[in-house]
């Protein structure tokens, strides 16, 4: 059962931010987007495609979006492997990921990250996370106890095996959109 503090900080963990696009998007695009984060879904292809009447060059990085939507559950499986082939232990009794159903909520929020970058990647824009509800994500990860180890190397894992799914050329330009997430959170301090 979770506390009313830890329902409180779920609430307010939000990864991503679209307060810096304010500048660069009309309210009709950002608005695509929020709505998107508002249900924690991916970018439909009615989305991209209303994203793209507006601002035609978000074609490539929507496209690059929607792939990484379309492999998601792949994605995760890949780097769930890696983490617990590394982790032997951790969904075992008295490890980091146990019991099962928060190991389960550890595998979710790697879907979520991965859905948050594809926000970033979509609409070009690196600068896509909120300082502010990394730092509610951060205080609901001490609460929770969650081993901050195993998910920084998910979450490279997901760098790993999601850059493999593109053209080397496109590699070093989607790298960053990972790195943004994954150095906010080894600045987590527990």
């Amino acid at each position: 059962m979770l506390s009313e503090k830890v329902k409180e900080l779920i609430k307010q963990s939000r990864i991503v931010g679209f307060t810096s696009w304010q500048d660069q998007y009309p309210q009709e695009v950002i608005d695509i987007f929020q709505q998107a984060d508002d249900e924690g879904r991916y970018l439909t292809d009615q989305d991209i495609e209303q994203i793209q009447t507006f601002i035609p060059s978000l074609a490539t990085g929507l496209a690059q979006g929607k792939l990484l939507r379309d492999k998601v559950v792949e994605l995760v499986s890949q780097a769930r492997s890696v983490v617990l082939a590394a982790n032997p232990q951790i969904t075992e009794p008295g490890g980091g990921l146990y019991p099962p159903m928060r190991a389960e909520a550890c595998w979710r929020d790697f879907w979520h990250f991965l859905r948050c970058i594809s926000y970033g990647i979509g609409g070009q824009s690196i600068n896509y996370t909120s300082d502010r509800g990394l730092g509610y994500m951060e205080q609901l990860y001490q609460e929770l106890e969650v081993p901050l180890d195993a998910m920084v190397l998910g979450l490279e894992q997901l760098k790993f095996y999601s850059l493999n799914e593109f053209e080397p050329s496109q590699r070093d330009d989607l790298a960053p959109y990972f790195d943004r997430l994954i150095e906010s959170m080894k600045t987590f301090d527990f």
